[in-house]
């Protein structure tokens, strides 16, 4: 199953009603004059992306995926990666940031740079371009930005945003410099609208009131009417956060997280949230997401939708030949394929998101067992082996004195009890 190259779904009569209909318009500016917009000629379009961490998540890819979708529209993208606005970061709804160092937020802007090319096309008429807000940012004194740009703003208004009534309602209160941001992220969209004509930004609908910061100064000094679309805040069925596994933001960078674990994650997608990813997160187009519906309600156990969201997805993140690798992984790993096959990189990286143990030239089964948790007790390890539940690199142990040597590449082994309970032996 190879992954589909990005591609808007023809069945469409234009971008905005495929994004409408895919969910990613959660509020917006004029529809009418957005349809009639992104229909016609090419337009310019930012989303801009803070470096406050070293790497964007998975909240960030619908705004990614959303950049890349209007641009197969036609449309131009600028990318936008918050040199400066990462220096203060938006105002979070209960405390204040820790504001990183310069030379951290410098190295940050660098790694999201890379990131975020790595979704849009830079050839061809409406090709991509990145922009770091720091440029216009740093050469502005205090005293001309209070003159030029902080004049058109009102405070009553600015105290009406979301972000800025939760920080004031909260114990932490708010400090000026966050209070700032939404001026700063407003000055953005001006310059872009100046330096490029762009005249739509888009972002998640938790940050409309930054979003319509700029609308608003647009208007003010400009006399123009731009436009800002809000995407939704993707959530789970049961009302938990998307994005996070055992706490810990699913990241786009490989080092942070594993195409395995990236892999692992879209697989495990509950039935009632699978459609509406596929929406969100492929360039699946409506009909074979409808196919995957029926497959969900007619064939739930198949886990079609699942495994071809979790290939798609990071296909789209890390490339087809990590996501055929770990798709490997993941079926030899749950006795599916040759664990004999997998690439020593990919099955090292599979076996360290399960329990696992670096053992000294090879352990006995017991306490492999034993230590990585399989079992709670040595009797209960060797009953286990008794009845024939438990196998090392694929084969059943039949014998309490087998020791796990790292028989599979990369010298590691992967220890089995039952049919899904899996951990992994690093032998050293």
């Amino acid at each position: 199953m190879k992954a589909l190259a990005p591609a808007n779904d023809p069945s469409f009569p234009n971008v905005w009603d495929e994004i409408v209909w895919r969910g990613l318009v959660h509020v917006s500016t004029d529809e009418a004059s957005l349809r009639d917009l992104l229909s016609g000629d090419p337009i310019t379009y930012y989303c801009g992306f803070d470096p406050t961490a070293p790497s964007l998540h998975l909240g960030n890819l619908v705004q990614l995926l959303l950049l890349r979708r209007l641009q197969l529209a036609g449309h131009k993208p600028l990318g936008l990666v918050g040199g400066s606005t990462g220096l203060i970061g938006d105002p979070r709804p209960t405390a204040e940031r820790t504001l990183n160092t310069r030379e951290t937020v410098t190295e940050w802007v660098e790694r999201l740079r890379g990131q975020v090319g790595r979704f849009l096309s830079f050839e061809g008429d409406n090709a991509a371009r990145l922009v770091n807000n720091l440029d216009w940012t740093a050469p502005l004194s205090a005293i001309d930005f209070l003159r030029e740009i902080g004049k058109h703003y009102r405070v009553g208004t600015m105290l009406k945003k979301d972000a800025v009534a939760a920080r004031l309602n909260s114990d932490a209160g708010i400090s000026y410099t966050e209070f700032s941001y939404q001026i700063l992220q407003g000055m953005d969209f001006l310059e872009l609208y100046r330096q490029y004509g762009c005249v739509l930004q888009t972002g998640g609908s938790d940050q409309w009131g930054n979003l319509t910061s700029g609308t608003d100064l647009i208007h003010r000094v400009e006399g123009a009417s731009v436009h800002a679309i809000g995407t939704p805040l993707i959530t789970n069925s049961d009302g938990t956060k998307f994005g996070k596994s055992e706490g810990n933001a699913v990241w786009l960078d490989a080092d942070m997280c594993s195409p395995y674990r990236m892999y692992q994650f879209w697989l495990n997608t509950d039935d009632a949230d699978v459609v509406a990813r596929l929406k969100v997160f492929t360039f699946l187009t409506r009909d074979e997401i409808e196919e995957y519906e029926r497959l969900v309600v007619d064939e739930p156990f198949r886990r079609a939708a699942q495994r071809r969201l979790a290939m798609e997805v990071t296909t789209t993140v890390h490339g087809w030949d990590a996501a055929s690798a770990v798709a490997a992984a993941s079926d030899a790993l749950f006795g599916q394929g040759d664990l004999t096959a997998l690439d020593a990189p990919t099955l090292r990286s599979a076996l360290e998101e399960l329990p696992n143990i670096t053992a000294d030239g090879g352990v006995p089964v017991v306490q492999a067992l034993l230590d990585t948790g399989l079992v709670s007790s040595a009797s209960e390890a060797r009953r286990a082996i008794a009845q024939g539940g438990v196998s090392v690199d694929g084969v059943k142990v039949v014998d309490d004195d087998h020791v796990i040597s790292g028989s599979l590449p990369g010298g590691v082994s992967v220890l089995r009890r039952g049919k899904k309970t899996l951990a992994g032996v690093f032998v050293s």
